[in-house]
């Protein structure tokens, strides 16, 4: 209990009890003093009006406060302000008619306007925070007493995030993550980058508060929980603060495997930039290895090149290859679906080959073999052609192997002749190659063409023709003498008389040895004597041309009769 002293007392002695005499102003500090320590002691508070705002005022340390009040011009005899910091209450100060009054421990730092009422404190600490009391005495010993609530708040600083752990595995870790800050009064609040963490919205989530610190668990930790920066914000009635960025790495993975094959064929050419390429989503970056038909291949990397499968055994065989990813960290291993390919080698060096060149095949008389192959790669299919067209295969003169690699013409024909031609293909590539065919036979029946007769100084072409291989040399005779002409074509500018006769063509074959002739009859006549008047057609011609003549005038005779008025006989 504080003691109270009152200045300006002076006591008398005369034999008789001591009296106290007190000066006006003292007597009222004092009776405010004992009024306000007697309230004090007892705890009394009654009922009155509100003469105080609700509260509670916030305030920084080091700053100014003024605890305002309700009250207007209020009629009082002391206004008392009583402060309690939860352990005991402290008289601060009393305002009433003789002035003010300040308790010692608020001298130089709190006053009291005697119009409202209102307390103002200055240079405040973290010890000013607790409840002020409001105690208004009237001059008929009525009393109204209000409290409000005054927080000294520290400024916010330092928020710090830190976690329990270095590094979480997806669906494995559980992570606690702390928030400490510096200040009074705090609040915190978590985000995910900008979103708000709420422990409501996640069974996995919950947040645990303290004073100065706040604690986010995160159970079974996903990649999302961690994927953006984590901030925590401090924040008391005045100043709020965000933490730097807190990222921590969250190890997860192999997700689903997936391989891409650069040509999605079946079948791949030997020779080509062909690759497979496993990828999938993991941290950290997943290992990969590659197997054929589930057996490890020598290869590493998400990458699996064709020379890496041509090393195989069976590597020109349709096999299964599939990619494992593997991460150390998550110790998860995920296998691909299965790519299935072979390699086939292109076909190259196709040939066709058949009678050496430079020989001799006559017709009738000798037989011809073709082949085809390939020097490299297999084949899986053969197509022939003879002059752009499959060839006539019998079984009898014309056969042909059962996997279509050669063809036998026994006896050759004069048709044989002509380009033979054979495509070879397998799954990647197709080559062909040809072979020209000479069949030499002839010359068959000679023929002579030109005209029969002519008239004097009419210009005369007689041509003669035979089939043969190789083509056939002409000679020829007029009315059984040789004549100087060796060509297909025996021609006169200008016939006389004495170019009539017979005129015989001769063609030979140099390599069969074989000859054959023809003969024509040219007959030379005089001039206009064949001339034989009009031909039946422009006897025809001349006949239409009439009747439609007629036909037009008859149609004109009508119309004017149609036109004309013809007078009545009557």
């Amino acid at each position: 209990m504080r003691r109270l002293t009152c200045s300006g007392v002076s006591a008398r002695r005369s034999g008789s009890p001591a009296r106290i005499l007190l000066s006006a102003p003292a007597m009222a500090t004092a009776t405010a003093a004992i009024v306000a320590l007697l309230l004090g002691l007892s705890g009394w508070r009654a009922a009155a009006r509100d003469i105080l705002p609700p509260g509670p005022v916030d305030a920084a340390v080091g700053k100014n406060v003024t605890l305002a009040t309700l009250l207007q011009n209020p009629e009082y005899s002391f206004i008392i302000w009583n402060f309690n910091d939860g352990r005991e209450q402290t008289h601060v100060a009393t305002v009433g008619s003789a002035g003010l009054k300040v308790n010692a421990p608020y001298e130089g730092r709190a006053s009291v306007d005697a119009t409202s009422g209102a307390l103002r404190l200055s240079a405040l600490t973290t010890d000013d925070s607790g409840d002020f009391s409001v105690s208004v005495v009237s001059a008929d010993g009525g009393t109204e007493t209000a409290e409000i609530r005054l927080r000294v708040l520290e400024p916010v600083s330092g928020v710090l995030v830190s976690a329990d752990a270095a590094e979480a595995v997806e669906h494995n870790s559980t992570l606690v993550l702390t928030c400490a800050a510096n200040g009074s009064f705090l609040r915190f609040t978590w985000l995910n980058e900008t979103r708000p963490i709420v422990a409501s919205d996640s069974e996995r989530l919950s947040v645990e508060e303290s004073e100065a610190s706040s604690r986010l668990t995160i159970a079974r930790v996903l990649r999302t929980d961690l994927a953006r920066p984590i901030f925590c914000s401090a924040a008391n009635q005045l100043e709020t603060e965000k933490s730097a960025p807190f990222t921590l790495p969250v190890h997860y993975g192999p997700d689903e495997v997936t391989v891409t094959a650069s040509d999605p064929s079946r079948f791949v050419r030997a020779d080509s930039d062909f690759n497979l390429t496993c990828a999938t989503r993991s941290s950290p970056a997943a290992t990969f290895t590659w197997y054929q038909n589930q057996t490890l291949m020598d290869s590493v990397g998400p990458v699996l090149p064709l020379e890496a499968v041509r090393r195989r055994p069976l590597w020109r065989e349709t096999s299964r290859y599939t990619c494992r990813a593997t991460n150390a960290e998550t110790e998860r291993v995920v296998a691909s679906p299965a790519v299935s390919f072979a390699v086939v080698e292109a076909l190259s060096g196709v040939e066709l080959s058949g009678p050496a060149v430079g020989a001799v095949l006559l017709a009738g008389e000798d037989s011809a073999n073709l082949s085809c192959a390939a020097a490299a790669g297999v084949v899986d299919e053969r197509t022939w052609l003879k002059d752009g067209r499959p060839p006539a295969i019998d079984g009898g003169r014309v056969t042909a192997a059962p996997d279509g690699s050669w063809i036998s013409l026994a006896p050759l024909r004069e048709d044989d002749n002509g380009r033979y031609e054979c495509r070879l293909a397998n799954a990647v590539s197709e080559q062909k190659a040809a072979y020209e065919l000479v069949v030499n036979y002839g010359p068959e029946a000679a023929a002579v063409s030109g005209e029969s007769a002519v008239e004097l100084r009419d210009a005369v072409t007689l041509r003669c023709t035979a089939a043969s291989v190789p083509p056939a040399n002409f000679t020829w005779k007029f009315n059984g003498t040789l004549t100087g002409v060796k060509t297909p074509t025996y021609a006169i500018a200008e016939a006389v008389y004495k170019n009539t006769g017979a005129y015989t063509c001769q063609a030979h074959n140099a390599v069969t040895g074989k000859n054959v002739s023809s003969t024509h009859n040219l007959s030379v006549k005089e001039e206009g004597a064949l001339d034989e008047g009009l031909s039946d057609g422009a006897i025809a011609g001349i006949i239409i041309g009439i009747l439609a003549a007629l036909g037009v005038a008859i149609g004109v005779v009508m119309y004017c009769r149609q036109k004309v008025p013809v007078e009545s006989p009557y």
